[in-house]
């Protein structure tokens, strides 16, 4: 038998329904791994007996006779920006260390509801601030990949989604939640060898998911492949009254219409993501990519997204504008860290509670964001930056004219060694393809397409029209199918 833990979504849930192996069985594989990977630090909470219990109920409802519910049999990791009832939730911040929410996210809620199991909770960037998961207040995530040059630093796994990155590719789990904000799926997906999908802006709810940039918090899947994604996502998505942004649509069944037949679709290559000094690498790969969407059908034409060069600053504008505002709320008085110095009063304490509590990325961005709305110059920045943000949405809505999806980097290098980005400008390039996308509030994918000269993965973006996330799964499948992506990280963990 195919060692459990190589199997992806689809693989387990059909095995479970087709009684070629207990949903005990996997959910024991799967959490033996997670006792052996400590070194890597992807997750902050081991769960083994919420992920045994979902087990055992699947088994029983099989023995039963009864028919099994979605993902039955599944064990997942969920991302630590996710409450969950009776588990800590920490957002990987100090701030809020020992708050256990009393109620679930909507989107966990829909995962249990669907048969899954939980096999703890992932490290990530602290309140999803960062590319690298260096700003975890509880150590940096290490991606499980090496260079094979030589090169045996630590490498990172991305961010902000590092620990889901990371757990899937060493076989900790077969998916994981994630959330997406300028980049925090698909560019950790890209970094270690795997598949991620932010969906369009709404389609999944925010209720219950600690909030970084209420405008541009998205959660979605992570996983092995496309298939897996698109599984996930059918039962993550859905409309959900007590978020007011969750758009009121059914949820299509994407993995029925997964189809890599692109004939008659055109993807545009947009001009302005040619940045300066692409490696070669990126650079040819993207070509490849391109070459693998018209053996699959698809015609291939130029497009111009012409405010792209503003996007970066834009983003940097906005996201720590409403950073600023959503973590107002940690202030030491209702929930998780307090520090009150002796004899101090309520301003001592919530200085002195911030201070200790949020880490120096988190504190670059609130004072970044309260500066750009303060009164003085939120017309000078913050209004700027919402008038370009408009202007990005109506450049991809102009490139619509002309094609139906966009295929473009995932990000512009492969993992960078943890340490080597010590300036914050350098960090944020990280987002600067996947940062446009998301102030459009559009779906986006990364799939693995190949390896660099080291054998570190790198990843392509397929980006559509809002709502058309099986357009976006489709091209995914197809470059998949092409890049025949087989290669994985060897333990030394």
């Amino acid at each position: 038998m195919t060692e459990l833990t190589n199997l992806g979504v689809a693989a387990i849930r059909d095995g479970v329904r087709d009684g070629a192996f207990s949903a005990r069985e996997v959910a024991e594989a799967f959490v033996a791994n997670v006792a052996k990977a400590k070194t890597l630090n992807a997750f902050l909470v081991e769960t083994p007996d919420h992920a045994l219990a979902a087990a055992d109920a699947a088994d029983a409802a099989r023995a039963a006779g009864e028919t099994l519910k979605p993902l039955a049999g599944v064990p997942i990791g969920m991302k630590d920006l996710f409450c969950t009832k009776g588990v800590p939730a920490t957002a990987a911040s100090l701030i809020l260390e020992g708050f256990t929410p009393p109620y679930e996210s909507t989107v966990s809620g829909k995962l249990w509801d669907a048969g899954a199991g939980m096999l703890g909770k992932l490290n990530m960037d602290q309140f999803a601030m960062g590319s690298s998961n260096e700003t975890s207040a509880f150590g940096n995530v290490i991606s499980p990949w090496r260079r094979n040059d030589g090169g045996n630093a630590a490498l990172t796994p991305g961010g902000s989604s590092g620990g889901s990155s990371a757990a899937i590719a060493a076989r900790l789990c077969p998916a994981a939640t994630g959330t997406d904000t300028g980049g925090s799926i698909r560019q950790p997906a890209a970094f270690t060898g795997i598949s991620g999908i932010k969906p369009t802006y709404g389609r999944c709810s925010r209720w219950g998911t600690i909030a970084f940039a209420s405008s541009l918090d998205q959660a979605g899947p992570m996983a092995r492949d496309v298939r897996d994604c698109a599984i996930m996502l059918e039962n993550m998505a859905g409309f959900d009254a007590r978020d007011a942004t969750s758009l009121q649509l059914d949820v299509p069944q994407w993995e029925a219409g997964l189809s890599s037949d692109l004939r008659g679709k055109r993807v545009g290559i947009p001009k302005e993501y040619r940045v300066d000094n692409m490696p070669a690498e990126i650079d040819a790969l993207w070509q490849q990519g391109i070459a693998w969407l018209k053996d699959a059908g698809a015609e291939i034409v130029e497009v111009s997204l012409p405010h792209t060069k503003y996007a970066l600053p834009a983003y940097y504008i906005i996201a720590p504008a409403e950073a600023s505002s959503n973590l107002a709320r940690y202030d030491g008085v209702r929930y998780g860290l307090r520090d009150l110095p002796e004899g101090a009063g309520l301003q001592d304490m919530y200085a002195a509670t911030r201070a200790a509590g949020f880490g120096p990325e988190v504190k670059r961005r609130i004072m970044i964001g309260t500066y750009v709305l303060s009164a003085g110059f939120y017309d000078a920045y913050f209004t700027q930056a919402s008038k370009i943000r408009t202007l990005i949405a109506r450049d991809f809505d102009n490139a619509w004219a002309s094609c139906d999806l966009l295929l473009t980097p995932t990000a512009p290098s492969a993992a960078f060694a943890l340490g080597d980005k010590t300036d914050p400008l350098a960090m944020y390039l990280n987002d600067v393809f996947t940062v446009p996308s998301s102030l459009a509030g559009l779906p986006a994918m990364s799939v693995p397409g190949g390896v660099d000269a080291a054998g570190l993965p790198l990843g392509l973006q397929i980006i559509g029209k809002a709502l058309d996330e099986q357009g976006v799964l489709n091209a995914g499948l197809a470059l998949e199918q092409r890049a025949g992506f087989t290669a994985r990280a060897e333990p030394w963990w």
